[in-house]
């Protein structure tokens, strides 16, 4: 099926400039250029979120803020989004797909001191991860790839949904027993690090 021609609308979803100057228009078993460079880009943002996750953990390792359970969940998710990156280039190789290889941002993560801005910054790029893959979804349909479309919402979007909420709902109770942003510490985060035995167990 031919992709629908015309300008391209502003999208937020990110797409590689070398990769859009090299693939050029030519559908590739049936997997559209607009679709292979989303993924494409999207493989990317997993990467860097992967890397800002393993970062907040050893914040969490270190003596002034050794929180062990808290470390423990960072580095979980840091594995998880690795493995949904490769899940996705794996993806788009057997659809015929191309991916450039792009420099890894630093993690951005100099600034967090405590649990609260840490849990802040991962609710917010979850949800950033969550409005490009729908985005990336809808873009799919729209280009006649209903393959890539049902593996973004089975892969990606379903198991995303809850982790939201539950992270949501963690930073409300960080809040409630006192966790501040200033690394001070405190009680509270000592509780939230024994509520994330639990977490690192729901998988």
């Amino acid at each position: 099926m031919s992709e629908p021609g015309g300008k391209r609308l502003k999208s937020s979803v990110p797409v590689c400039k070398t990769h859009r100057a090299s693939a050029g228009s030519t559908v590739k078993q049936n997997l559209p250029s607009i679709v292979e460079e989303g993924l494409c880009g999207v493989s990317s943002l997993l990467m860097e979120l992967a890397y800002r996750l393993q970062a907040l953990a050893k914040i969490f390792e270190q003596d002034d803020m050794a929180l062990p359970r808290v470390a423990a969940y960072f580095h979980q998710e840091s594995a998880r989004e690795q493995e949904q990156a490769e899940a996705m280039l794996h993806y788009l190789s057997e659809r015929g797909g191309q991916y450039c290889n792009k420099v890894i941002q630093r993690p951005g993560t100099e600034q967090v001191c405590a649990l609260l801005p840490a849990l802040e910054l991962l609710l917010g790029q979850w949800k950033e991860e969550m409005a490009i893959m729908v985005e990336l979804c809808q873009l799919a349909r729209e280009h006649g790839d209903p393959h890539s479309a049902s593996m973004l919402k089975s892969h990606v979007l379903q198991p995303l949904t809850p982790k939201i909420k539950l992270l949501g709902d963690l930073l409300t109770n960080a809040r409630k027993v006192g966790c501040t942003s200033d690394g001070a510490g405190g009680f509270g985060e000592y509780i939230i690090d024994q509520l994330y035995e639990e977490l690192t167990r729901s998988d």
